[in-house]
């Protein structure tokens, strides 16, 4: 009789630690469908503005900033349970680790989603703001030794702003073979003239990825906007 009676409360232990499972996993698929749902959003607003070239509207600055900070509490709910998940529930490890993963996930969507939202504050134009083209903001991604991914936004602001063409143009600077060497991007003679074109009237975003010569060590990345040739503006980045 009492070998049965432990077998019955070992039995719905495993039960309850079930059900919890059940419940995370439910939980991380809503939260799962909500990033998705907000990068989605995201890049339809993206696409309308990017085609149209318009500025976007304070209100929707305000949703942006009420996803992340939704995004924000769900992280910290969810940490919550990934670190007192051995003590609380007895989840085995692989569980641990799985819900730390999607721990990691989110935390790197809501980032990217903080990211975004500054990129669209720095398009509310101003008739008090800096005249003529400048880079809003440049970031870039060396990890890759063979690669840099950029991201770029290019804008203009002003009273009466005109359609701006030009051209985005790097300077990349290395360390080959014990000398500095200083690379232009892109070569007319290679590359693919055309992804480096602008072409707008408030703002235009770029991203992309930039070769790196095999066995160069990184030093500098400058990102600068040519009209007609003549450079008008530009920013560097250390590595």
């Amino acid at each position: 009789m009492k070998n049965n009676s432990t077998r019955y409360k070992t039995i719905s232990s495993i039960k309850v630690v079930e059900d919890n499972h059940s419940m995370i996993r439910k939980t991380l698929l809503v939260l799962f469908f909500l990033g998705v749902l907000a990068s989605f959003s995201y890049f339809t607003y993206e696409l309308g503005g990017t085609i149209s070239g318009a500025a976007p509207a304070k209100e929707q600055l305000s949703q942006l900033k009420q996803q992340v900070e939704k995004l924000d509490s769900e992280r910290e709910k969810l940490s919550s349970t990934a670190n007192s998940a051995d003590s609380e529930l007895n989840i085995e490890r692989s569980t641990q680790k799985q819900l730390a993963s999607q721990v990691q996930a989110l935390t790197a969507e809501n980032n990217k989603l903080k990211e975004d939202l500054a990129f669209f504050e720095n398009l509310i134009p101003a008739s008090s703001g800096p005249e003529g083209v400048r880079i809003g903001a440049f970031k870039a991604d060396a990890s890759n030794k063979t690669q840099i991914q950029y991201r770029i936004l290019a804008m203009q602001g002003g009273k009466n702003v005109q359609d701006f063409n030009g051209e985005l143009q790097f300077l990349l600077t290395v360390i080959q073979n014990g000398k500095t060497v200083t690379l232009t991007i892109p070569d007319a003679k290679t590359d693919d003239m055309t992804k480096f074109k602008l072409s707008f009237k408030y703002y235009q975003r770029l991203e992309g990825m930039l070769t790196v010569p095999d066995g160069a060590v990184i030093k500098t990345l400058q990102a600068r906007i040519l009209d007609k040739g003549q450079l008008r503006t530009f920013q560097s980045i250390n590595f």
